[in-house]
């Protein structure tokens, strides 16, 4: 017997499950809101220098005032960052020239006595009434800033992965999901009053941090309490959490347009996730790891009775689980450690190639999906769009990896994913309608492989150093995530450098990917000696003898 054995006596996939796994997912939902807040609280609205303040106090229109104090550019619009030194008055006299000539005389006019926006921007709000580009002027020389934010944020994504990771896998799974609940509901909160940009950074590197503290504990609390044969399916779920999630953001953007009420509406939650998250259980199989067997018992018996198994709990004591478990209980004696992931050839092997998965996936996913404005589209539409496609990649990698294995899945996302992204490249810039296809199909596969890595990783890190390696990859993950707002400044100098390293990433990690092991079929590894033996079988799924399957039947009946 081991641990999978004790989760079906105290009910399997009950009504504890089905509450607990509920709970965790309804925080999911706001994940994607924090993560893609960007696309509308840092939205670039259409702008130009202000005016002289000599042709502010004239009555005249606004399209007069825009005439003698901006210049036009080759495509005649407004230049953004450079006005008139002094305001060109003749330009005024439409009356006695022709529009071409006027639009003629200022273009000459553009390489002589121009400027910076010396008295500030005007901006354009008809789409948003206020973003942090214009509260803080995010523009021209500053408009770096814009993807510095999103690579903050990102920042405090890695941070906590590599440190809620391990202080998790010290300290359990529940505390580390309480404490970022808070700090989410508190950065969230603080960063919609920021005063400043640097403020607000620093605020939403908070936010970061508890992100991925959520994400991390929230899977593996799952995964703990389940039993193997429903992971599939209830990684799927959560997976569509976060997909549903891109959805609410769009229809909260869309009603509420100013930056500061809409962090706050996203933050909010978080203090109602909070108060509810003290019912949680821990994970009995950390507890039983971390020589806690009398609170593992507790916790099955617990959830024992909330299945309605009540005669089941009675049976649940510290001598079987010692009993039972001999071999895992062993293990747990060891210290544990980041160093792990790198101690066998094993671990090192598989944490490098889970590493290259995670890193191109995040890479290509918010590269694609934090420049929604590049598309010419709707940012709401567009934001339903990509959100809505996560539904049927889903739904087609729940199968994939059901039917054929989690490595196919997982690679063949990922090829197919960086594959389009390079289609893309080829097409001209004025088929506004084939671009946004493929990279909402590109998005598509991106949003299937980052459901594949959580149940995949969880699957092959071994429990004892689950959290370890999970927060590993998802640093790699947010590392990713993290260069990939950066890239896309390479487009003012080259405009295809990015789509190309968007769409090599992901073909390159899916390639590297093939050779990590098979995980369908096998139960949840304990100790990385388990890891290993696994790894011994070629990658291929264990086939039970006829001899095997009924020493298992004489064990369960003598259980």
């Amino acid at each position: 017997m081991a641990f999978g054995d004790l989760l079906d006596m105290a009910g399997s996939m009950g009504r504890f499950q089905i509450i607990h796994v509920t709970l965790l997912c309804v925080p999911v939902l706001m994940m994607s809101s924090h993560n893609l807040l960007q696309n509308f609280v840092a939205s670039v609205p259409p702008h130009h220098c202000s005016a002289h303040s000599n042709v502010s106090a004239l009555s005249l229109t606004p399209e007069d005032k825009l005439l003698v104090t901006v210049p036009l550019d080759l495509a005649a619009q407004p230049l953004k960052c450079q006005r008139y030194r002094a305001p060109q008055w003749h330009l005024l006299a439409r009356n006695s020239s022709s529009e071409g000539e006027v639009n003629y005389a200022r273009s000459k006019q553009m390489d002589d006595d121009l400027e910076g926006c010396v008295d500030g921007w005007s901006y354009n709000m008809t789409e948003r009434t206020s973003t942090i580009i214009s509260d803080w002027d995010l523009v021209c020389n500053l408009h770096s800033l814009k993807q510095m934010g999103q690579t903050v944020y990102m920042g405090g994504v890695l941070v906590g992965a590599l440190v809620l990771g391990a202080l998790s896998d010290r300290y359990g799974r529940r505390m580390l999901l309480i404490i970022s609940y808070l700090l989410m509901a508190i950065s969230g909160t603080c960063a919609a009053f920021s005063t400043s940009f640097p403020l607000y950074c620093v605020f939403r590197f908070g936010c970061g941090m508890a992100l991925s503290g959520q994400a991390l504990n929230s899977f593996s609390l799952i995964i703990e309490w389940i039993p193997t044969r429903t992971r599939t399916v209830v990684g799927t779920i959560t997976g569509y959490s976060y997909t549903f999630g891109q959805l609410i953001l769009a229809g909260l953007a869309y009603f509420i347009r100013d930056w500061r009420w809409l962090t706050l509406a996203v933050s909010l939650p978080y203090y109602v996730f909070f108060l509810y998250s003290w019912w949680f259980h821990e994970s009995s199989r950390w507890l039983v790891h971390n020589n806690q067997c009398e609170h593992a018992i507790r916790n099955l018996q617990s959830v024992s009775k909330i299945n309605g198994r009540f005669s089941e709990s009675e049976k649940l004591d510290v001598k079987m689980v010692q009993e039972s478990m001999k071999k895992e209980l062993g293990s747990s004696k060891e210290s544990h450690s980041f160093m792990d992931l790198f101690h066998t050839k094993t671990m090192r092997l598989m944490t490098i190639l889970l590493s290259a998965v995670w890193f191109s996936t995040s890479f290509a996913y918010y590269g694609l999906a934090m420049d929604l404005q590049k598309f010419g589209v709707d940012i709401y539409l567009i934001q339903v769009i990509f959100g809505a496609v996560d539904i049927p990649a889903k739904i087609v990698i729940t199968v994939t990896m059901s039917l054929f294995g989690r490595r196919p899945s997982q690679c063949g996302a990922l090829i197919i994913s960086g594959v389009t992204i390079l289609a893309n490249l080829l097409v001209p810039q004025d088929k506004q309608t084939l671009r946004t296809s493929l990279a909402v199909l590109g998005k598509g596969c991106l949003a299937a492989s980052f459901n594949c890595c959580y149940l995949y990783s969880g699957e092959l890190y071994p429990t004892v150093i689950r959290q370890n390696g999970m927060g590993f990859v998802s640093m790699m993950a947010r590392l990713g995530s993290m260069v990939a707002p950066m890239v896309l400044l390479a487009e003012d100098h080259i405009p295809w450098i990015p789509g190309f390293i968007y769409g090599g990433a992901p073909i390159l990690s899916g390639v590297v990917g093939m050779f990590l092991p098979e995980t369908i079929g096998f139960p949840l590894p304990d100790t990385i000696q388990d890891a290993e033996d696994r790894h011994r079988g070629s990658g291929r799924p264990m086939k039970r003898t006829k001899d095997q399957s009924l020493q298992d039947n004489d064990t369960k009946q003598d259980a």
